[in-house]
């Protein structure tokens, strides 16, 4: 059985009839220790799909369930988003105390936790997103990449199965977001956590292991990186990005030349380009 299961769920921010829906009937899983990027333009649900997996949303109708727990049942709500932790676009949003260690321990306090407990907890959080060093610190003096880090290990702390990350690296510059997928993919692999990363970064999305296309509510297409942005002229048509080595092989394919059907970096370009200026060079 999937970790994560959403089945046809439909949503609706307005209780009046007539009111659009955000979620039109919307199908998807999240198996156990995987790492599924999540995309789509702005207005396409991702947000939402975000919040109705750790049930701080609700579907209108349909099922959201997590390691088997409905999110509708009450009396599961607490061990649903103690399973699922959310991480948010803007860390300060999330960053309550003044200092960095305080703040990683402000959820297993909330969780009744012994002190002893806790401070093993809040090490081992920071040491997992390499800001060990960084727990006396203010949080406001951090960089954006450190405080979303920072953020992460306050999730850690909780002990979740899934994380889930809701544009992470949106406010961050090129290091910060670097640090973030770093940390990310050190979750995974290391500690088996699983992943749903939520991105508007093509480049992000290609180094997750499972890709799901929303548009309009709905899912559009989905698989691996190489399936999913093998169909550029799908995801041009609904004013979708492809990676830009994706686009370079895309636009040298329709001009003749023989590239792969799909590349995915700029080595997979080089790797293709290369034979091709080779033979071209000893023809001369």
């Amino acid at each position: 059985m999937s970790f994560i299961t959403v089945d046809n769920v439909r949503f609706s921010y307005g209780e009046e009839a007539g009111e659009p829906e955000v979620l039109k009937g919307i199908s998807l899983s999240v198996e156990r220790g995987e790492f599924l990027a999540l995309l789509g333009h702005n207005g396409s649900g991702k947000s939402t799909m975000a919040k109705l997996f750790n049930a701080m949303l609700l579907p209108l109708s349909g099922t959201v369930t997590v390691d088997g727990m409905d999110t509708r049942e009450d009396d599961k709500k607490f061990e649903i988003r103690r399973k699922v932790g959310l991480v948010q676009q803007n860390p300060d949003n999330q960053l309550v105390a003044s200092i960095v260690e305080e703040d990683v321990a402000f959820g297993p306090e909330n969780l009744g936790l012994p002190p002893k407990v806790i401070r093993e907890r809040v090490d081992r959080a920071l040491k997992a997103v390499e800001m060990y060093d960084y727990r006396t610190h203010a949080p406001y003096k951090l960089s954006g990449g450190q405080k979303q880090r920072v953020a992460i290990a306050g999730i850690i702390a909780m002990e979740p199965d899934c994380i889930v990350l809701d544009e992470p690296t949106a406010m961050l510059d090129p290091r910060g977001r670097q640090e973030v997928m770093d940390t990310i993919h050190k979750l995974n692999e290391e500690d088996g956590i699983t992943i749903i990363l939520i991105t508007h970064y093509m480049d992000e999305a290609v180094q997750a292991g499972r890709v799901i296309v929303m548009d309009s509510g709905e899912v559009l297409t989905e698989g691996t990186p190489e399936q999913v942005f093998s169909q550029v002229e799908l995801l041009k048509k609904h004013r979708l990005d492809v990676p830009q080595a994706t686009e370079l092989n895309f636009r040298l394919r329709g001009a003749g030349c023989p590239m792969p059907k799909c590349a995915l970096s700029i080595e997979d370009c080089v790797a293709a380009i290369e034979p091709l200026l080779k033979k071209k060079k000893e023809a001369l």
